[in-house]
């Protein structure tokens, strides 16, 4: 069962795909007549014309969707290669592996931190033509899907054909592939309930930088050294190409139930979110909002809003909601339709254009912490990013809930003056940053590292960021996969930007 999907550009380009300019200076490789040719031996569908290598070469990274509008592009790709089967992908990775020719995978291109750009040009490898149903073992619940296929098509025909559900809902599976949530480490919105994707995963299919086809995982559980999915799932496309997929499914949920609350603060709310996770259960969506972010979609004034659903089987679902409405007993019940006004609203991402195109500068930054730490690094990272001069609002809401922690999504915006829009960017994402990892936060919980968090990766790994360096060396030591991502060694030097 194949589908063939399309990415959604992040903005319209008004500047003429020729005459965009490039945002990042860094050295470029380009691609001679005979490299071509031998690229196209090796792929069928080989693209140069302007107007497909600009599309391909941009993602929505919000920096970059500001650029866009200033003719100016983040870096550019020689050549988008379309291939349609593995054996494609193998013999493009040889052919570039040989010649030194860096290779950026992409496909829907909804990241928001600019991984799928090809920094150094080269190859963008396009694999939105490798998508589909390989297959589903009903009786395992377990799905076979290629990567360059798209979240919603997939959703939909799991349950009208299955009856099954993923239950991977990311606010941009409408924009997303299976591909791209495995190489950024994706949450969906309903990830207390289904996990986030590394939970998901039971095998790979994954071509090595040489071009080496290798498989790995296949089974429930395994103790045979370890766990070799793991080693690709949030690697960006630095280590090898994912071209395939094996993850875990459930029945489609026959029943559902929805609760809203409020608090007095953001801290009390956490609590009864902690609460929740450790006395066993783990619905679906829990999500707090800030003050700040609450009025903002629903207009409750100074009050702190939880929203609360699950869904599954019906026992299960009266049981976890019970339990929540005991920890919630203290706060103030709210109006269960504020649940359906995010259900309708929850996946549109037209916001951020219509704010950029009113010249405010706007991001998120989602991380995660345990749950000692959750409050004080709220408290830390609003008011850092609040001090950078320009700052209009800075707030957050807790998306996703577990055990031992949480994730913070913050959201900031700006209204610099025109020329120092980069700079105030690049000021906000610093003092965030480094109110949360001096806290012990988490750098990422779903978006990824990509250009954006590049500098921050060394810090915040510490002495182990040697070891990803040496895993990279071992399986790439030319350096062509992706190169400039995860703050990793790069063969073409470090970029210049903003």
């Amino acid at each position: 069962m194949t589908y063939s999907g399309a990415p959604t550009p992040p903005i319209a380009l008004e500047t003429p795909a020729d005459q965009m300019r490039d945002g990042i200076t860094t050295e470029r490789v380009e691609l001679d007549d005979a490299l071509l040719r031998r690229l196209g031996e090796a792929c069928a569908t080989v693209l140069v014309d302007p107007e497909t290598v600009v599309e391909a070469s941009r993602d929505w990274w919000p920096l970059t969707t500001i650029w866009a509008l200033e003719g100016r592009l983040a870096a550019r790709a020689a050549a988008v290669a379309r291939p349609s089967s593995t054996g494609e992908i193998a013999a493009v990775l040889a052919l570039c592996n040989d010649a030194r020719i860096p290779v950026t995978a992409a496909a829907g291109r909804s990241g928001v931190c600019g991984a799928s750009v090809p920094l150094h040009g080269g190859v963008v490898l396009d694999l939105t033509t490798l998508s589909g149903i390989v297959g589903v073992d009903t009786e395992s619940m377990v799905l076979d899907v290629l990567p360059g296929t798209f979240g919603t098509w997939l959703e939909d025909t799991l349950r009208t054909e299955h009856d099954a559900t993923l239950g991977h809902w990311p606010q941009s599976i409408d924009l997303s592939t299976v591909g791209g949530w495995l190489a950024c480490r994706g949450a969906g919105q309903m990830s207390t309930r289904y996990g986030k994707i590394e939970d998901m995963v039971v095998g790979l299919d994954v071509v090595l930088a040489d071009g080496r086809e290798i498989h790995t995982g296949g089974w429930p559980r395994a103790a045979v050294g370890p766990d070799l999915n793991q080693l690709f799932v949030g690697s960006e496309g630095t280590l090898g190409i994912i071209t395939g997929a094996r993850l875990r499914l459930h029945q489609a949920p026959p029943a559902e139930k929805r609760a809203a609350y409020a608090f007095t603060g953001f801290a009390e709310g956490l609590d009864a979110c902690r609460r929740i996770l450790q006395r066993g259960a783990t619905p679906a969506v829990i999500r707090l909002y800030d003050a700040i972010e609450a009025d903002r979609s629903y207009q409750t004034g100074d009050r702190h809003v939880l929203l609360v659903m699950d869904e599954g089987d019906s026992l299960m679902v009266d049981a976890t909601m019970a339990l929540v409405a005991e920890e919630c007993a203290g706060a103030e019940l709210l109006d269960v339709d504020l649940v359906g006004r995010w259900l309708e609203h929850r996946n549109d991402v037209s916001a951020l254009e219509a704010l950029i195109r009113r010249d405010y500068v706007v991001d998120t930054m989602e991380i995660s912490a345990p749950w000692s730490q959750c409050a004080p690094i709220y408290d830390a990272a609003t008011a850092a990013i609040r001090a950078v001069p320009g700052t209009l609002v800075a707030s957050a809401h807790q998306s996703h809930s577990y055990t031992d922690g949480a994730c913070l999504y913050f959201t900031f915006a700006g209204q610099p003056p025109a020329d120092s829009k980069d700079e105030f960017y690049a000021a906000a994402w610093e003092a965030g940053t480094r109110a949360v990892l001096e806290h012990g936060g988490a750098l990422s919980h779903h978006h990824g590292v990509g250009l954006n968090r590049s500098r921050f990766v060394r810090d915040a790994l510490g002495p182990a960021f040697d070891v990803l360096a040496s895993v990279k060396q071992a399986l790439d030591p030319n350096g062509i996969l992706n190169p400039g991502k995860l703050g990793l060694p790069d063969p073409w030097g470090d970029p210049t930007w903003p």
